[in-house]
């Protein structure tokens, strides 16, 4: 029998599953960020222009998020570690399928569709399962884990870059897919956590499952309509970055040191506001709210910066856009996160964190397709300021 502490126990194992966040957040989002290195050899390929290409990202966050409320109510029967499990291997899956395409429709259908449903499975009750471990420096826990994003992109920008190089695409995706296949393991470590207050079965009706009676909650339901609009915005540079730094002649090297530099900025930006959150000086929602006003801000003012390119300026403009982005998306992400307790409580995070990544696709599978080109076809400069709405 499962023991029922007292409470979230704050550390021991949570630990634990905050590793296996880390790299659960890694092995998605880190690497759906750096994807963008390849969209130039897939564009050259199929001879399909940037929008086309851009739109194999734009899928698979679409389906990662829109699906996230099947991942949740999967998570809320059956638990967390048999689903992540299997989202994993059809993540796998979805990378081994695209490396044999022949069409760019395959790409849509393995990396989109196959790829992003796995990509939904494991997100939302891993990040729900973590919350269920803390309360005091849950929000702390948050971060740490939302940082693989940051660390993974590190890692993967420059070593995807090498893997295009040395195997070309489809030799890349192949071994992209053993790589993801490690999303597995991960969710084994993920240990189920009976807390008092917990219902006594799970809930059989699939739309009870779902967690959509949470939208009877003003509070929730105002959150959540705003997160929609910020997705409009918010992966617009995670699709378009790296493609952006090419079009400025950056090189490859070039433009996964771009998006490195980006990653740095962001997983420092999620430590540090997960530590400010759980320090208590400012309430959650309005530290939310103020980051997301200056973050917004700041975006705006270094879109309108003129990028310079070429490889021996190395783009400072657009390094230092990167960073700001890095910083922005950084600080935003486990305030989120760390907000939907206090909304729902602890025992519906896990669907409420599914609901949220939801109304997020609806933006973030526009906006990165729609801000693919400008009138000019040159990939737009705008893209670095896209996320500043998230501040309005």
């Amino acid at each position: 029998m499962t023991p029922q502490p007292a409470g979230p126990p704050d550390g021991g194992w949570g630990w634990v599953v905050a590793a296996a966040a880390f790299a659960i957040n890694g092995l998605s989002y880190g690497l759906l960020r750096s994807l963008g290195l390849a969209f130039p050899d897939l564009a050259e390929h199929f001879d399909r222009s940037a929008q086309d290409t851009a739109w194999i990202s734009a899928l698979a966050l679409a389906v990662q998020q829109a699906a996230s409320p099947v991942g949740s109510a999967l998570s809320t029967r059956w638990g967390a570690r048999p689903v992540v499990m299997v989202g994993g291997v059809l993540a796998s899956l979805g990378f081994v399928f695209s490396a044999f395409a022949s069409d760019l429709l395959h790409l849509y259908l393995g990396l989109g569709l196959l790829a992003g449903f796995g990509w939904a499975l494991v997100f939302a009750p891993a990040l729900g399962t973590l919350s269920r471990y803390f309360s005091r420096r849950r929000v702390l826990a948050v971060g740490l884990a939302l940082t693989g994003n940051g660390a993974s992109s590190l890692l993967l920008a420059p070593a995807l870059q090498l893997l295009l190089d040395t195997f070309g695409w489809r030799g890349a995706l192949l071994l992209l897919g053993a790589i993801t296949l490690h999303l597995t393991p991960c969710g084994a470590l993920l240990l189920p956590l009976v807390l008092p207050g917990d219902p006594p079965a799970p809930p059989r009706s699939p739309l009870a499952a779902l967690g959509l009676s949470l939208f009877t909650r003003r509070a929730f339901s105002i959150f959540a309509l705003g997160t929609a609009l910020v997705g409009g915005g918010y992966f617009v540079p995670y699709v378009h970055l790296a493609p952006h730094a090419l079009d400025r002649g950056l090189g490859g090297y070039g433009a996964a040191l771009v998006v490195a530099v980006a990653a740095m900025g962001d997983a420092g930006a999620r430590l540090v506001c997960g530590w400010l959150a759980d320090q208590g000086w400012v309430p959650l929602p309005r530290l939310l709210a103020v980051f997301g006003a200056l973050t917004g801000l700041g975006l705006w003012v270094v879109g309108l910066v003129p990028v310079v390119g070429g490889e021996e300026s190395w783009g400072g403009p657009l390094l230092a856009a990167a960073v700001a982005y890095g910083l922005s998306a950084g600080s935003y992400a486990p305030l989120v996160f760390g907000v939907l307790p206090g909304l729902v409580g602890v025992g519906g995070v896990v669907q409420a964190t599914g609901l949220v990544m939801m109304l997020m696709s609806l933006g973030g599978l526009l906006g990165p397709p729609l801000s693919g080109k400008d009138l000019s076809s040159q990939i737009c400069l705008q893209l670095s300021s896209a996320p500043g709405v998230r501040g309005f």
